[in-house]
């Protein structure tokens, strides 16, 4: 039983630091993506903008994605994309 526990707290422990690394990776992408909008002309950016609206309308979720899911996706783009870090 002691074996299973060790075993299991080191697998929870893996899955902890894995999580920091995911974190760690979507928080530089937004750095750069919203370093990136802010240099860019207004016209580019709204076309950029525009066209990952356009991507974003265009794709259907598969199956296992539930629409909530779907959704705060959506929503984070809109944030990101409209109201980039400051």
């Amino acid at each position: 039983m002691k074996n299973l526990i060790s075993e299991l707290l080191v697998k929870l422990a893996e899955k902890e630091e894995e999580s920091k690394e995911f974190i760690a990776q979507i928080e530089a992408l937004e750095i750069v993506v919203t370093a990136m909008l802010r240099r860019m002309e207004k016209n580019d950016r709204e076309a950029i903008i525009s066209n990952i609206e356009g991507a974003l309308h265009d794709v259907h979720p598969a199956e296992t994605v539930t629409s909530h899911d779907a959704e705060l996706l959506k929503q984070y783009l809109d944030k990101l994309l409209t109201h980039p870090r400051e």
